[in-house]
């Protein structure tokens, strides 16, 4: 089988698109989506996503980890969705679609992708890090010197320790630059190494850093090795809502692959 595919990035973090409209793609074969997205023998990306059809919304979403599970929502992935979308001529400057979390508003402006997320009821707060749910679980925690920080050894014994075991968390390191302004680094769960960036990754540290009183502002801005985000919220009680994860999302190639 040749297969049709697009490969976007939103701020490095890269994905192998496939427009599964027409149910092309065997979405039960885990070993084909691992060969699509290793760097070496495949296409190369830090996972796939399909665009499917959906009864009422624009669109469905189906994410996948690089070593090709299913996974939770990918905020990135969301955004190179969206931009994914309006190239097939699906969408114009905005849409409603479905994802493994739920419905997911979008809104595109001057080429920038504003992708709402989740509500945030619950932060959980411990000694030396928070942890909260943005669509995928999320460790959030300072670090000092992040520029020489040993990011993929030390992401992978939290993502394995206690308390998240097999299971596992998405791990963010943090240092903060300004009151309104973050780096961050983050290890990823299915991929099993650090990316260059992660969607939901930066909306946990921005809420994280709301909420430990780190910051009051309720835009903050994240730079990520691969670039920069902006994430916006209301804060609402306890819990964050109207939260806005903003960046590019771009088109790298189009390409067909012999699987």
């Amino acid at each position: 089988m040749t297969l049709t595919f697009y490969k976007y990035q939103g701020t490095g973090n890269d994905f192998v698109m496939i427009d599964n409209r027409q149910n092309v793609f065997n979405k039960n074969n885990t070993k084909l989506v691992a060969f699509l997205c290793d760097r070496k023998f495949g296409i190369g990306a830090d996972g796939l996503i399909l665009l499917e059809n959906h009864p009422t919304e624009d669109f469905r979403m189906v994410y996948y980890n690089a070593d090709g599970n299913e996974s939770s929502m990918c905020g990135n992935g969301g955004r190179c969705i969206v931009a994914f979308a309006e190239f097939l001529q699906l969408i114009t400057d905005q849409t409603t679609f479905e994802a493994t979390d739920g419905l997911h508003f979008a809104k595109i402006e001057d080429n920038i992708i504003h992708l709402q997320m989740k509500d945030v009821d619950t932060v959980e707060s411990f000694k030396n890090h928070q942890f909260l749910d943005t669509g995928s679980p999320h460790h959030v925690q300072f670090v000092a010197d992040l520029a020489h920080f040993d990011v993929k050894n030390e992401g992978k014994k939290i993502r394995y320790g206690q308390p998240y075991n097999q299971a596992g968390t998405n791990v963010n390191f943090v240092e903060k630059v300004n009151e309104d302004t973050y780096t961050v680094r983050t290890y990823e769960r299915g991929v099993e190494d650090e990316t260059l960036s992660c969607g939901t990754g930066v909306t946990a540290v921005a809420i994280a850093m709301h909420n430990t009183g780190n910051s009051v502002a309720t835009t903050i801005n994240l730079n990520v090795q691969g670039g920069a985000l902006k994430v916006s919220f209301e804060k609402d009680g306890n819990s964050y809502k109207k939260i806005m994860l903003i960046g590019p999302a771009t088109q790298v190639f189009k390409g067909e692959i012999a699987c």
